[in-house]
């Protein structure tokens, strides 16, 4: 007598399951509710029923954000995403909600980014473990939105991924981050959809930075624009910035740097290659106080004038000119 094949256990609508493991939650079984997450999700996903899982990682990801449980909520972000890459989901307005909603549940918490003296035992215990916790936060978000980037990537209409994505990333950082790298951040903002934002967040770190850091990073995001072909936001942002800085009574950085960048954009909008090389090599010194901004004036060179460089993918900041390559 042959032996029947078992049928497979039929799958319960994915909001049955999403009450039960909420309630799993709700009673503080964090690790328990997480094991289980993953498990039903992935019997969804077997069975191809994608949008279900989707729903159970979704619910599962915002309630462990919710509950603090930073951890936890990253993993199922990125497993969400992974399933939207499985199930070949466009990056479109509605998926980008999804993960919007998602961004939206990890926390924000003031971290001091000038630590300063500390000598009491106690403010430096807690100090550490705010800025390991930060740290988590910072490395658990970016994960999520890392990830999302490499799905919007292969799903979108942005080779360099979705914009959105590129302007939640470098916000978090720059709010999470107890020493701000404004570099990393840069690279981020000139992708997303944001100038607005970013050049508050360039006004905000004037008045945190060290002397002479602010006119770098000025400096940095224009020819980061510049580098990417994109002359409209790099005046648009200096633009922004002279106006938040004088509604807010502050004083834009006065220095030969400065004076190079707003050069340098009056020049770009002329067919001037000789003008260029000459304000390059006047403005030689400002220049080489960043060793990444030689390599992006090549970058730009090439994108507005033709000018082939040597060995362009050579060197420190090799990576990030193949990260920048044209949309």
């Amino acid at each position: 007598m042959s032996r029947e094949r078992p049928k497979r256990a039929t799958l319960p609508p994915a909001q049955e399951n999403i009450k039960k493991l909420e309630k799993v939650v709700n009673e503080g079984n964090f690790y328990g509710a997480q094991q289980m997450y993953k498990s039903i999700s992935a019997r969804y996903i077997s069975a191809e029923r994608y949008s279900e899982a989707l729903d159970i990682l979704q619910s599962g990801a915002c309630i462990q954000l919710a509950n603090g449980q930073i951890t936890c909520g990253a993993e199922l972000a990125v497993l969400f995403v992974e399933a939207l890459t499985k199930g070949n989901y466009p990056c479109n307005d509605d998926t980008i909600d999804c993960v919007r909603k998602i961004y939206k549940k990890f926390p924000q918490i003031s971290v001091p980014q000038q630590l300063g003296d500390v000598e009491v035992d106690d403010d430096i215990q807690k100090l550490s473990e705010a800025i390991g916790a930060a740290k988590i936060r910072v490395e658990s978000c970016s994960s999520f939105l890392k990830t999302a980037l490499k799905w919007s990537a292969q799903f979108g209409p942005h080779k360099s991924g979705s914009p959105e994505f590129h302007s939640m990333l470098a916000e978090y950082i720059f709010s999470e981050t107890p020493e701000v790298d404004m570099a990393k951040i840069s690279f981020h903002f000139v992708r997303g959809n944001t100038p607005q934002k970013f050049a508050s967040t360039l006004v905000s770190f004037m008045g945190k930075c060290y002397p002479g850091e602010d006119d770098l990073a000025i400096a940095r995001a224009a020819l980061m624009y510049c580098a990417l072909g994109n002359l409209r936001d790099a005046n648009n942002l200096l633009d922004e910035i002279k106006k938040q800085v004088q509604s807010n009574n502050l004083e834009l950085p006065s220095s030969d740097l400065m004076q190079f960048i707003e050069y340098l954009l009056q020049v770009l909008q002329r067919d001037a290659l000789p003008l260029f090389n000459m304000l390059r090599a006047n403005y030689k010194s400002s220049i080489d106080r960043d060793p990444s901004f030689n390599e992006f004036i090549d970058l730009i060179a090439e994108k507005f004038y033709g000018v082939q460089r040597r060995n362009p993918l050579q060197g420190m900041f090799g990576d990030i000119f193949k990260m920048m390559g044209a949309e």
